[in-house]
């Protein structure tokens, strides 16, 4: 209910989207308007307060998919959607990004299910790369909407969480089944840069959990969009029989990962590529808020300081400066 009713963005804050370009990436303004919220709340910024931390992570969940939106409206040229109460938080999600004052919108069950499952799959996943860059800008004790930026940043990596990106990326690079024997054999060529995108988990060293699930809502939503015999989910059944038997993949535990059906997923639901990250960061906020909530909270918490190991040359001689010869 708290997070219900903390959805709406302060009116002076859509002036800031303006400040964009219209076809600038919505990752970045997600990571500076997420930015500017200590602007707008730094009456809440006291980290020591567990009062101001439940609020401000609140804050954080709530607002995110409403600034995430408005992220996608400002490039379309679109008016920005309010969020609604009565709705689900998948659901207003949807509502903020297609509906229109032009008409009702009514968001489609099917979607709302997928984006719900998507959101919690997708809301942690341990000591990754964008959460201890949100532990680590806390641990200086930075104000959480500035460590929440931070994760977002480190997100938006094609290596973490622009993964999804690059499958559809890959996917449109195939272009057909006839071309997947090719692409299989450049995958496995180790002289070849070409990598297949979404198989393979740094943790899951066998199918990833989520894959599964993932997979069964991917064809539903297929179904119910009108998209089950689309070329590129075709395509993505190819590969992913292909990685399922080749001993090449078996052998090196190359499984189609939550990132291979993910960007099917919201392909067909409309959301365009350049959001898949945004969506992954709406979900992963969840994550970073309870863990930077949790780090606070200890008593004996320092500053993060990772160590680098020199690992150069030994030790060689040294002539002083005053002993050297000149010219």
């Amino acid at each position: 209910e708290i997070i219900t009713h903390h959805t709406m963005i302060k009116e002076k804050l859509k002036d800031l989207f303006n400040g964009f370009h219209y076809d600038a990436h919505p990752m970045a303004i997600m990571t500076g308007v997420v930015g500017s919220l200590s602007a707008f709340y730094h009456d809440s910024l006291d980290i020591h307060n567990p009062q101001h931390r439940e609020i401000s992570a609140h804050r954080l969940i709530a607002k995110l998919p409403t600034i995430a939106a408005a992220s996608y409206k400002h490039s379309k040229g679109e008016p920005f959607i309010y969020p609604r109460n009565d709705i689900s938080f998948a659901a207003n999600f949807l509502h903020m990004m297609f509906a229109t004052p032009c008409e009702e919108y009514v968001p489609d069950p099917v979607a709302v299910k997928a984006l719900d499952i998507l959101l919690i799959l997708h809301a942690d996943h341990e000591q990754n790369a964008s959460t201890s860059t949100v532990r680590l800008a806390g641990s200086s004790h930075a104000n959480p909407f500035a460590c929440i930026a931070a994760g977002i940043a480190s997100l938006w990596g094609p290596a973490h969480g622009g993964a999804n990106e690059a499958v559809i990326d890959m996917l449109e690079m195939i272009g057909d089944v006839s071309q997947v024997p090719k692409y299989v054999a450049m995958a496995k060529d180790k002289n070849d840069p070409f990598r297949l995108m979404g198989f393979g988990h740094r943790v899951y060293k066998n199918y990833d959990p989520r894959a599964r699930i993932v997979r069964k809502v991917c064809h539903e939503v297929l179904v119910s969009t009108g998209h089950a015999d689309s070329p590129m989910m075709e395509l993505a059944l190819k590969l992913e029989e292909i990685a399922l038997q080749d001993e090449y993949f078996i052998e090196r535990k190359l499984y189609p990962n939550v990132d291979f059906y993910s960007g099917i997923i919201y392909r067909a639901l409309g959301i365009p590529n350049n959001m898949f990250t945004v969506m992954f960061a709406i979900a992963r906020s969840v994550g970073w808020v309870s863990h930077w909530m949790e780090m606070i909270a200890d008593p004996h918490q320092l500053i993060g300081r990772p160590r680098q190991v020199y690992e150069g040359a030994p030790k060689r001689d040294y002539v002083p400066v005053n002993k050297r010869r000149k010219g």
